[in-house]
């Protein structure tokens, strides 16, 4: 068995594939599930490519065998009509301390603002108005009245670099303009930034959820490392088989779900809305924003205001 000051000091394997936007998400699955490593995903705004990767011991597989069942996933995704842009593998050696740095170049802070207005939480000096999401390394200062979120990337579903969680992240402290205490339901909930974020700026109560017991026990240590464990009720729940009329209804709910499972279980995310509350509904593809739009009009909803990014669309919708 290796000493731990061995395996500390010993190099990695840095394994990424360069993709697109689009296929951002399902190459990040493959790799996590090649490698059994997690995967974080970096997005080049220059070059308007993706890049995802996962850090392995080496010694843990073979390169040689590990790129070709990539390189059969990639396939599998480009089958199923995802563009992968002709994606590229990389499998390079990468010291640790190469490892670490790369994601201090990658991940920078990212602060969201309420536009200024007379509103309730901006009239309460003693309210959150705004939100500093950062890594743990960084040590840029919160601002005034800016609630702080410490979510760190290789250890996370999400760090709100992706557009479709920023525009979530945006919805929420838009949402302050009616003040603190308004509810706040997040559905596929990942890393657990928009509960976190919710809580931090002061909804409440706070109920979120996702089918992947990984991701439940991801959210659940982000929220202890955050210290609002204590205010978010997180459960592992198959939104399919959630009773269609809820015993409770919320003022903001996030949606970050693939368009198939929005258009699917419509009624059920519809129906745990209250009316005058708003609807957030991401992680949708452009081409297919008008169907979930369509979809969501049966439940009596319309779309007030929306965002297109690369190639995802987001939107925000009320009651008419």
């Amino acid at each position: 068995m290796k000493s731990s000051r061995t395996l500390s000091s010993s190099p990695l394997w840095r394994i990424s594939v360069i993709t697109t936007a689009e296929a951002e998400d399902a190459v990040s699955e493959l790799l996590a599930s090649v490698s059994g490593c997690p995967a974080a995903a970096y997005f080049d705004l220059e070059r308007q490519t993706s890049q995802v990767s996962v850090f392995a011991e080496q010694g843990s597989f073979s390169p040689a065998q590990l790129r070709r069942e990539i390189t059969a996933g990639l396939e599998r995704i480009q089958n199923f009509g995802l563009d992968t842009g002709g994606a590229r593998v990389i499998i390079a050696r990468v010291k640790r301390e190469d490892w670490a740095e790369s994601w201090k170049r990658h991940f920078k802070p990212i602060e969201i603002r309420m536009k200024k207005g007379n509103s309730k939480a901006n009239r309460d000096a003693a309210v959150f108005h705004s939100l500093l999401v950062k890594p743990s390394w960084s040590k840029q200062r919160a601002a005034p009245n800016q609630a702080v979120v410490v979510l760190d990337p290789g250890l996370s579903f999400g760090t709100g670099q992706h557009p479709t969680t920023a525009f979530c992240l945006h919805e929420i402290v838009r949402g302050l303009k009616l003040g603190t205490g308004r509810s706040f339901l997040d559905i596929g909930t990942g890393s657990g930034i928009l509960a976190i974020s919710a809580i931090k700026l002061g909804y409440a109560p706070v109920q979120a959820f996702d089918f992947d017991p990984e991701a439940v026990r991801v959210g659940r240590e982000n929220a202890r490392k955050n210290h609002v464990s204590d205010l978010l009720k997180l459960t592992r729940s198959d939104i399919t088989r959630l009773a269609l009329q809820p015993a409770r209804q919320f003022d903001l709910i996030c949606a970050n779900l693939i368009s198939n499972l929005l258009i699917a279980e419509r009624w059920r995310i519809a129906n745990r809305l209250k009316v005058g509350g708003t609807l957030v509904l991401a992680g949708i593809l452009a081409e297919e924003f008008a169907q979930v739009e369509q979809a969501f009009a049966d439940c009596k909803l319309e779309l007030r205001s929306s965002r297109v990014e690369n190639e995802w669309r987001s939107g925000a919708f009320c009651f008419r």
